[in-house]
């Protein structure tokens, strides 16, 4: 059986461009090779595209992918099939693309913009579902209107008088509160303010990510995760929990220091834990995604279940939640990333007989 050949984006420009490499490098290690052929296509920081000579995920996870690379494209010539190196004056063709990147620029659809110009199969959420997703002031907005329960919360934009915006921001929601930008992920420039002093130092952070910042009333609660994986009859086999010492489940602690305690399941009554797979599935569905998302809520101590976010492209580190959950859920790592391949196949078909 002739291998498929899946061109495995990683890097961007993107304050978790470090997040991408340890995700790929799993990727690229687990990847069944029996079946794929791996092409590894990344992007630097200031936004080079380079195509890796070699196969090996251990220059990936190094940042040293680059010292054997050459500069390459995913054509967005539909008649391409693939990636231009213009050096070399060929184009190599691909099956399927495995975007294995996070943040902005890469999971908020503009690396999902150019894989529907390329018009090749693709992994993950399409164009309008991933800005949705990563932009979690239009997230609470659409969940909010099929009836997800929620924090909380208030929106404050750069632009606004910072003085007048706190205090609209402690008589709506009081302290302790946690900011966040609207457009970034992995917990990069989340914080938590207990007084308005606070509030104005974490709206600067905020700002340092994004223009606006959603800003959360502090719920009492456990962090709880979700796996979901399907495209139009998604699943949502299993849950996890994270329990962190000062509970903050922030950047280090999730891609560095491996410190925080995970439970898969979650260590929730039954009835929540059904409720959090339901309300993942809805807003699955209702975003209209693809192939794979985490979707994060708290499980508050009378059982009751908020939303809090949703992750089009999750980590896929080797400490990462996703992966883990899924399993737990009976999967091997390798399947899951061929599960995936699958699913990203199938919906391109599905496209193409709508365009038909």
């Amino acid at each position: 059986m002739k291998r498929q050949t899946v061109l495995i984006l990683f890097g961007g420009v993107s304050n978790e461009y470090e997040v991408s490499l340890r995700s790929a490098a799993s990727v690229i290690e687990n990847l069944d090779r029996e079946c794929f052929d791996p092409l590894l296509l990344g992007v630097t920081r200031d936004g080079r595209w380079l195509l890796c000579r070699g196969k090996d995920p251990a220059p990936v996870a190094a940042d040293r992918w680059q010292e054997d690379a050459v500069p390459a494209i995913l054509s967005p010539d539909r008649s391409a099939g693939g990636v231009l190196v213009p050096g070399e004056g060929r184009i190599i063709p691909v099956d399927v693309v495995f975007p294995v990147m996070h943040g902005q620029n890469c999971e908020d659809g503009a690396v999902q913009g150019l894989l529907e110009l390329s018009n090749l199969p693709y992994v993950g959420c399409r164009v309008t579902s991933s800005a949705l997703a990563f932009d979690k002031v239009y997230t609470h907005i659409v969940a909010e209107r099929i009836g997800v329960p929620m924090a909380r919360w208030e929106l404050v934009c750069a632009e606004e008088d910072r003085q007048a915006a706190c205090a609209r921001v402690a008589a709506s929601l009081g302290f302790p509160c946690f900011v966040k930008p609207a457009n970034s992920g992995s917990s990069v420039g989340c914080s938590r303010a207990d007084d308005a002093h606070a509030l104005g130092e974490a709206l600067a952070a905020a700002f340092r990510e994004d223009r606006r910042a959603l800003v959360e009333e502090l719920v009492t609660a456990q962090e709880v995760e979700c796996a979901v994986c399907g495209n139009l009859d998604p699943e949502a086999p299993t849950t996890g929990e994270i329990v962190t010492a000062d509970g903050f489940y922030d950047y280090d602690t999730k891609y560095k220091t491996d410190t925080a305690r995970l439970y898969i399941p979650a260590q929730i009554p039954q009835e929540s834990a059904a409720r959090v797979r339901e309300l993942a599935v809805r807003v699955f569905r209702v975003l209209d995604c693809r192939g794979l998302s985490r979707v994060d809520f708290f499980v508050k101590q009378d059982g009751s279940v908020l939303f809090n976010e949703i992750n089009t492209l999750p980590g896929f580190t080797s400490i990462s939640m996703y992966p883990k959950m899924m399993i737990a859920s009976g999967m091997t790592y390798s399947g899951l990333i061929t599960r995936l391949i699958g699913l990203a196949l199938e919906e391109h078909e599905a496209k193409k007989e709508r365009n038909r």
